[in-house]
């Protein structure tokens, strides 16, 4: 092999004995994982709002985001669920700069792997159990969910991981639920095979161990807008989209039909302060059709302290250094505003 052995890092129960999930947070994680289920379920009525910074980058600002969210949270529970977004393994997309809080905890520094495990799992203990809160990541490298498998309350699979038969055998096997997007290809066969495949069981190799995997029913559609071979963005949140969605959910006959709308990437083609127009969009196809309204559990929204996004070493706190990002005040007001209009 043209690679060097390192060394050999921490295991999954190394990390969670430093940072274990017991009392006020396993009961926090237990409830929380249980009301997400009942909206993909449809015993809850409530909408689904997945909503925080594109990346992971900086502990502090993050918690200051997220305890923003809860009197928010209180303020709107009746009619929203916030599930905000930990993405701790979101790179830039080329690879080149930035790889994510996993593989640079410091962005200004070198990868450190080991201390990068480690200050995941810090700062989502963190969060938990200064808002009450359960997270969502994106898993980005499945060999990596087992470090944060026993206290995430979602878990998102990208647009070009979608097709990766690891990544479907892995979402097979998790606990709670899964969001596929569509791939940069807007086929949504890819993404319907993505779900069929992680909604049975499987036997398959994990982390050197023979595994095998009991399903899982609440996998689901997330659309995000794709490019096409000119490069153009192309949107999938119109009513028409919406209602061919519906149309392939009943045909492939998978369990618990659902749709989570990504109002950035492709919908909006990457500008953060199209996102509340694009939501509500969505809630007027809702009001008009039963069968999308049945469909649509929430929305991903891209969301920070500050609009926009910035360069490693700007040094503007609360600022993506990824994908530009809605900031506080006009996320706050979209919040608001859905919730008026549920």
């Amino acid at each position: 092999m043209n690679m060097d052995f390192e060394r050999r890092l921490a295991i999954p129960a190394e990390v969670k004995e430093q940072y274990p999930v017991t009392g006020k947070v396993s009961k926090i994680v237990e409830e929380k994982r249980n009301e997400i289920k009942a909206v993909f379920e449809g015993r809850s009525d409530k909408m689904i709002l997945i909503i925080g910074p594109c990346s992971a980058d900086n502990e502090d600002a993050v918690l200051d985001y997220m305890n923003r969210l809860v009197s928010v949270q209180e303020k709107v529970a009746d009619k929203i669920l916030l599930v905000p977004r930990i993405y701790t393994n979101k790179p830039r997309t080329t690879g080149e700069g930035y790889k994510g809080m996993l593989h640079q905890p410091d962005p200004e520094a070198k990868p450190d792997l080991f201390k990068g495990i480690v200050a995941c799992r810090r700062m989502h203990m963190r969060a938990v159990e200064e808002t009450g809160f359960v997270f969502a990541d994106e898993m980005l490298y499945p060999e990596n969910y087992q470090y944060l498998d026993d206290i995430l309350g979602y878990v998102a699979v990208g647009a070009r991981s979608v097709e990766d038969q690891q990544h479907r055998l892995t979402a097979s096997g998790i606990e709670v639920p899964v969001g596929m997007k569509n791939p940069t290809s807007g086929d949504y066969s890819v993404m319907l095979n993505a779900i069929l495949a992680a909604q049975h069981q499987h036997s398959f190799i994990y982390r050197g161990w023979e595994v095998r995997s009991e399903g899982n029913d609440h996998c689901h559609a997330i659309l995000r807008g794709s490019t096409n071979k000119h490069g153009n963005n192309q949107q999938n949140y119109h009513y028409e989209d919406l209602i061919r969605l519906c149309d392939a959910y009943e045909a492939k006959k998978l369990k618990n039909p659902a749709v989570i709308i990504d109002t950035n990437h492709s919908n909006s083609n990457k500008n953060p302060f199209e996102q509340p127009r694009i939501v509500m969009d969505v809630l007027n196809s809702c009001r008009h059709n039963q069968r999308i309204q049945n469909l649509v559990k929430g929305f991903m929204i891209e969301s920070y302290i500050e609009d926009g996004c910035q360069k490693i070493g700007e040094g503007c706190y609360g600022k993506s250094i990824t994908d530009p990002c809605l900031g506080w005040e006009k996320s706050e007001q979209l919040i608001y505003d859905i919730a008026d209009k549920l």
